[in-house]
């Protein structure tokens, strides 16, 4: 295996993936200017996880909302983990749906639904688990139709009034 010369590694010795990237979390070269990353570490309590994440869905960068998701899986109890995971996973759906790829982006959703739906009847911090079971639904529909091309709609991740 080939080191990459002057690779950004964590405290531990694991490389870091510092990159800059656009908005949809595609790699641009080095040296390029990016959009703002989701630090290495980064973990916030669920309340303000979920806020953070659809303020950038909000702004179309659902990448960057499934890297704070992502965080959330990681550092979760073991109860809400399938949740979080689930969470990440449609977030990094639509990411796929917006680059144009549309396989990759049923799969995600498809694996990203059916993680969150065991959450339905009780979720946890006022996660819409139900809506986003629709919303993923509808999205899978929208990229099986081979003649529609609108970009999917953002997800809402609370239940409204939260």
């Amino acid at each position: 295996m080939t080191e990459t010369p002057n690779r950004e590694r964590d405290p531990s010795g694991r490389p870091l993936n510092a990159r800059p990237r656009d908005g949809l979390g595609r790699p641009l070269a080095r040296g390029e200017a990016g959009v703002a990353r989701v630090p290495e570490g980064f973990v916030l309590a669920p309340a303000e996880s979920l806020a953070q994440a659809q303020r950038l869905l909000d702004e179309g960068l659902p990448f960057h909302a499934h890297e704070v998701l992502e965080a959330s899986w990681k550092s979760a109890p073991e109860s809400e983990r399938e949740l979080w995971q689930g969470l990440a996973q449609l977030a990094v759906g639509l990411t796929h749906a917006l680059r144009g790829n549309t396989s990759g982006a049923i799969a995600l959703l498809r694996r990203g639904r059916e993680r969150i739906a065991d959450y339905a009847t009780a979720p946890p911090h006022d996660i819409d688990v139900p809506g986003l079971v629709t919303w993923a639904d509808a999205v899978i529909t929208q990229l099986e139709d081979p003649g529609g091309r609108e970009p999917p709609a953002v997800p809402v991740l609370r239940r409204p009034g939260s």
